[in-house]
């Protein structure tokens, strides 16, 4: 799938609450931190502040999400998906658009399937970080995240993420993402054309688990062309390579509404131990405690809030 980066860290997108339909803004090149949602009963998210990204499209027309000539084909695993990433032939290379870090669009092959890929190097750190609104310190942006962030949502069961693994490429270490199957739009396209999810219910608990996780996360690069929607409206996040700070306070606690009662349990669940088997190769101890703490918060926030505030999201088709 294309990774895109924007400095405009907005995500507009339509939520439910108490029975009423709710509206994220943001201005125009704004932020949500700190920002209440208005009410919005029609259910459409307001079609201001979309990033660059948002009105991108695949110059070929189409669905932009399959590699040439090939359709989506019979349903994989988590664990096919992963070794064919990890094994299959690279035959075609070309860079992804809109992308402003170095990422390219692969096309693989293991002679059966033929299926496209993300692959992301980039591996950036620094003491100090100039943003679009203040100095990050101690800022990374790194494909290391990518993996984290996937592994992360296995942990928890979010089903979110596509499969990515870790891979060499030309001689470098990297990310390989499953490349996304029949998609519709993106979350900035949805907006722009003011289009109504067919089943708002089931696209509000989808977009409530996407606010919590990238609390929990710490994702500073969350926009609206880095939310994918397929063909059956399911909601796919990508691109996390800005994620993962040491920071162990909740970004934007605004976006603490609701949460699916399991995701809750799962979260409460999490140790420092099973962090550190699963995704010590990938964050280091000052990312995994940040990490630990911003759980805590979140936790406690939801138990403070109590039984209201939690659902019971559908299974993921």
């Amino acid at each position: 799938m294309a990774m895109r980066r924007t400095h405009a860290f907005v995500l507009l997108a339509a939520f439910v609450s108490a029975g009423r339909a709710v509206a994220w803004q943001a201005p125009p090149g704004g932020s949500l931190v700190g920002r209440v949602p208005s009410v919005d009963r029609g259910g459409i998210g307001a079609a201001g502040g979309l990033s660059r990204a948002a009105a991108r499209a695949d110059p070929r027309g189409g669905s932009r999400d399959q590699p040439a000539g090939e359709g989506s084909g019979p349903a994989l695993s988590r664990a096919e998906m992963e070794a064919f990433l990890r094994q299959a032939r690279i035959v075609r290379i070309r860079p992804a658009p809109k992308g402003i870090t170095g990422t390219e669009r692969a096309t693989l092959t293991d002679g059966v399937l033929t299926h496209d890929a993300s692959i992301q190097t980039i591996d950036e750190s620094r003491k100090e970080f100039q943003t679009n609104r203040s100095i990050e310190f101690n800022f990374r942006d790194s494909w290391r995240f990518n993996v984290a962030a996937y592994l992360l949502d296995k942990l928890l069961d979010v089903q979110m993420i596509p499969a990515t693994v870790e891979r060499s490429h030309r001689g470098r270490d990297a990310s390989f993402t499953w490349w996304v199957d029949d998609v519709l739009m993106d979350e900035g396209q949805r907006l722009k054309g003011r289009v109504r999810p067919p089943d708002l219910r089931s696209w509000n608990d989808q977009m409530w688990i996407v606010r919590v996780f990238d609390q929990l996360i710490d994702n500073t690069d969350r926009n609206v062309g880095n939310l994918l929607i397929d063909r059956a409206w399911r909601v796919w996040m990508i691109d996390h390579t800005r994620a993962f700070r040491w920071q162990r306070t909740i970004r934007s606690p605004g976006n603490l509404v609701r949460c699916d009662r399991g995701l809750l349990e799962r979260l409460r669940a999490l140790d420092e131990a099973t962090l550190e088997r699963e995704l010590g190769r990938y964050l280091g101890p000052m990312e995994i405690r940040g990490l630990l703490a911003r759980r805590d918060l979140i936790v406690a926030h939801f138990d403070r809030a109590g039984p209201a505030v939690l659902y019971d999201r559908a299974a993921r088709p």
